[in-house]
């Protein structure tokens, strides 16, 4: 059994935002991949859970509903009901480190100062969970460029295209780890 959580932001004010590119990504792995629940609110996990199989494994996509910040909150209250160990949860999230497109497949390691990320390692109490991360950086940063608004903002229409692309290769990223293994993800994808 595995976890793939989407970490993003609650609510319609930060639906389509650069910071909930894991809330869409895993909300399109679950469309594309039929054999997945509809979503549906969990309260002891403070999350919106979608369940299926794949290769006969269960696998439970979770998008919390903690705010960003606290994403660990929900991936840790759902991984002690499932008792999943953190080596079997996958973490999709953006990267303001990463130019736009750009994927990054990652085991263990520190969270590369993503807040939802340290909230994830803090509640787990561990690092060793594979992460994609997903870049959203500007193609140019502004000298006063403030990464805590920038994130919040909607994609604009010029980046339509790439971050089109982007989700659709984040996709098969995420189905890749989950059938075939991060290492065998890492080698296509990183």
């Amino acid at each position: 059994m595995k976890i793939v959580a989407g970490l993003g932001n609650p609510g319609k004010k930060y639906e389509n935002t650069r910071h909930n590119i894991g809330f869409i990504i895993i909300s399109n792995f679950g469309i594309k991949t039929s054999d997945f629940s509809d979503w549906k609110i969990n309260k002891k996990f403070n999350a919106e859970i979608s369940e299926g199989k794949i290769g006969g494994e269960k696998i439970v996509l979770l998008r919390p509903q903690t705010f960003m910040n606290n994403s660990g909150q929900a991936v840790a209250a759902a991984a002690g009901f499932y008792k999943i160990k953190p080596t079997d949860i996958l973490i999709v999230h953006d990267d303001i480190d990463l130019p736009l497109g750009k994927l990054r497949i990652k085991k263990d390691g520190s969270s590369g100062g993503h807040r939802g990320v340290e909230s994830i390692i803090a509640a787990l109490n561990s690092k060793n969970f594979t992460r994609l991360k997903i870049g959203v950086a500007p193609e140019a940063r502004p000298k006063n460029f403030d990464a805590a608004d920038f994130v919040l903002k909607k994609f604009i229409k010029a980046e339509t295209k790439k971050i089109s692309e982007t989700i659709k290769k984040a996709t098969e990223a995420v189905a890749v780890i989950l059938a075939e293994g991060t290492d065998e993800a890492m080698s296509q994808y990183n």
